[in-house]
């Protein structure tokens, strides 16, 4: 129905029978995307059932385009679908991604610096003249505003990922942050999503999209967002000659002091990073969209310079021991996807009672065993606070277990996998073991095939986890 509605929106705007739609790949939101052509016309397609997004959006570039900014034409719209300009496929990040991390050339800086001289017009220029009631899903970016942001970060990131945290003391830390935040000036337009995918590149100009989001605000917000996009990985130096050249490019348009400007802005970079990692952990761990866990380790990169240039507010302890624990934790650092090529084998023992180990590299399948059927030397009190790692459990298992005869076969089937995987050039496989407790059996399960794969495939990455373990602290 969507394609049927939209291809008559187009036939009813153009005059002319569409002859191709094509749907773009899905992002982070809802919505959904065609590229449609006629003979002579190109156009983008959009479906939204959210009716009041697609009324701010629409209002929105109306607006804009009345100050003459980059942002797409919109052709027609009716409540649930619209047509806007095709701006191509080529965005800021895409032209990031050709490059080695941390590369910048000079054609991306002076992208940048283009973008910098940009950005103030939304927010300043266009602010004086805007129905903020127009904005969706609030007018601003206030304290509920935040406690939205933080309360994402809180329940999708921290919870999903087993971060643990004291309910109350982190509230009274949240409260905190927000008073500190919502004493800044905040009588501008914020873009809310001021990052380089919504920023597109089309004839060696810059447009900018996905401001449906936006509302009144405070400047460092969208300043925040772009110098710390985590998978931009800007350096340092380049970040900080930005915020610079931000600053003086404000100061043309209002007057607003250095030192009261950057007072609040590291604090506004970690409220953008911890929604971030809201948004990493809602469509990563929670919908399983893999490729949004790629950027989990940019933002801890990120979220360590922040914690080490924040100043105020002090009184978030609590929050800090959060973010720290993130810093060091050992099953984010999973996470850490590698764009090396190759073949990378992932061993996980686990235990069946809380359930099977999740495969976030995209790509499914890969192999579970099940070691119940072995005798399980958890049965014994000498054993019982040792794990498979032990001298004591490995002698007991190749003596009195059918583990050998049971890790034979295992071999034989990964070998055969990794053989096919290296000359189809598969870069990863997942193997799991599985027993009662994820402490014994299945840890020398996946000891041994790591051990094995080692020595028989010496170029083949292994990452070696032991869930339960690391559970326990035991690992």
């Amino acid at each position: 129905m969507i394609k049927e509605k939209l291809t008559a929106l187009f036939e009813k705007t153009f005059k002319e029978s569409v002859s191709s739609i094509e749907m773009l790949p899905r992002s982070g939101s809802d919505r959904i995307y065609y590229r449609m052509r006629s003979r002579n016309n190109l156009a983008i397609g959009a479906f939204n059932p959210d009716v009041r997004e697609n009324n701010a959006f629409i209002k929105l570039t109306e607006h804009f385009l009345n100050y003459k900014l980059n942002v797409p034409q919109i052709y027609e719209a009716e409540e649930d679908y619209y047509l806007l300009e095709d701006l191509g496929d080529t965005t800021l990040y895409s032209l990031i991604e050709k490059y080695s991390p941390g590369e910048f050339t000079d054609s991306l800086k002076n992208y940048y610096h283009t973008v910098i001289a940009d950005l103030p017009k939304f927010q300043i220029e266009t602010s004086a003249d805007l129905d903020f009631d127009l904005c969706y899903p609030r007018s601003a970016f206030d304290e509920q505003s935040i406690s939205w942001d933080l309360n994402y970060f809180k329940y999708y990131f921290l919870k999903l990922t087993g971060i643990k945290f004291d309910e109350q003391h982190l509230e009274n830390d949240f409260n905190n942050l927000k008073h500190f935040l919502i004493s800044a000036r905040s009588d501008f337009f914020i873009y809310r999503d001021f990052q380089s995918r919504n920023i597109m590149i089309k004839d060696d100009h810059l447009y900018y999209i996905d401001y449906q989001g936006g509302r009144k605000g405070p400047l460092q917000y969208d300043i925040a967002s772009l110098l710390f996009d985590a998978k931009a990985n800007i350096p340092q130096s380049f970040r900080e000659e930005l915020l610079e050249l931000y600053v003086q490019n404000i100061n043309k348009l209002i007057s607003y002091p250095d030192y009261d400007f950057k007072k609040y802005f590291y604090a506004f970079v970690l409220i953008r990073i911890m929604q971030a990692m809201g948004a990493y952990g809602f469509r990563g761990f929670y919908e399983k969209k893999s490729h949004f866990l790629k950027s989990i380790p940019h933002a801890i990169e990120n979220l360590k310079l922040v914690l080490s240039k924040i100043d105020q507010p002090e009184n978030i302890p609590h929050l800090r021991e959060c973010l720290e624990s993130i810093i060091n934790s050992k099953k984010l650092a999973q996470y850490n996807f590698s764009d090396s090529t190759g073949l990378k084998v992932k061993i996980t023992s686990f235990s069946y009672k809380k359930g099977l180990p999740e495969d976030y590299s995209g790509n499914g399948g890969g192999f579970v065993f099940d070691c119940r059927a072995i005798h399980n030397p958890g049965r014994f009190d000498e054993y019982k606070k040792l794990t498979g790692r032990d001298e004591k459990v490995i002698e007991f298992l190749k003596k009195h277990s059918e583990a050998e005869y049971f890790l034979s076969n295992v071999f034989s089937l990964i070998d055969n996998s990794v053989d096919n995987y290296l000359k189809r050039g598969f870069n990863n496989l997942q193997v799991n073991f599985g027993c009662t407790g994820g402490q014994h059996r299945s840890v020398y399960c996946a000891e041994s095939l790591t051990n094995h794969l080692k020595e028989k495939y010496p170029d083949v990455r292994i990452e070696l986890i032991h869930r339960e373990l690391e559970e326990m602290g035991m690992d």
